[in-house]
């Protein structure tokens, strides 16, 4: 479970967790990355998974294609 830090939305820090699994090669190129998944694990609304989604794909690290969900990119 997550610490979370008062200063940071949640959004942005699960963006930053998910950002450092796939810089870790803990999430490979093209791995399905779900929301659901994603929404357990931390505990929050979907929304929130959204949006932390939504900063990664601004990021370039995540494409996302309606109906199929998201991957992570290639590098």
């Amino acid at each position: 479970m997550i610490e979370w830090d008062p200063r940071l939305y949640k959004w942005e820090q699960i963006a930053n967790v998910v950002a450092e699994r796939i810089d870790s090669g803990a999430y490979p190129p093209l791995a399905l990355i779900s929301e659901v998944k994603l929404q357990e694990e931390f505990d929050v609304a979907r929304v929130t998974v959204r949006k932390a989604m939504e900063a990664l794909r601004g990021r370039g690290l995540i494409t996302t294609k309606p109906g199929k969900g998201s991957i992570v990119a290639p590098q």
